[in-house]
């Protein structure tokens, strides 16, 4: 199997900067190069919803509350995935969730998530 361990969130003034990390580890650890890395957050009362992802090859996609302010990247070789979010807002305070999978003919075939870590921005 796989296990994700996020780390890195905190409190943070607004306009502030966090970079936060996934590192996958487990017996099935060597497919996560073969994984698409997504980010997902969920606030307080809402439903967790998807903050970025990038492919294998690189591609990257963003929601459009965080486009120009969050980047996010990957270090197969580390097994790792980072986010980096500058100008935080306090709407961007959740939980945030790191996700590795693959799909094939449109499933999920591998589905791993991690078991998420806080980020409060302060006004």
């Amino acid at each position: 199997q796989v296990q994700l361990v996020e780390s890195g969130g905190g409190l943070v003034q607004a306009g502030g900067s966090l970079r936060l990390s996934c590192a996958a580890s487990g017996s099935r650890v060597s497919i996560i190069s073969s994984c698409a890395m997504a980010w997902y957050r969920q606030a307080p009362g809402k439903q967790r919803e998807l903050v970025t992802s990038i492919t294998t090859s690189g591609s990257t996609n963003y929601a459009d509350s965080v486009k120009g302010r969050f980047t996010i990247s990957r270090d197969n070789a580390k097994n790792t995935v980072y986010l980096q979010m500058n100008s935080l807002k306090p709407e961007d305070t959740a939980v945030y969730y790191c996700n590795a999978y693959r799909v094939r003919w449109g499933a999920r075939i591998d589905d791993y998530w991690g078991q998420g870590t806080q980020v409060t921005v302060s006004s």
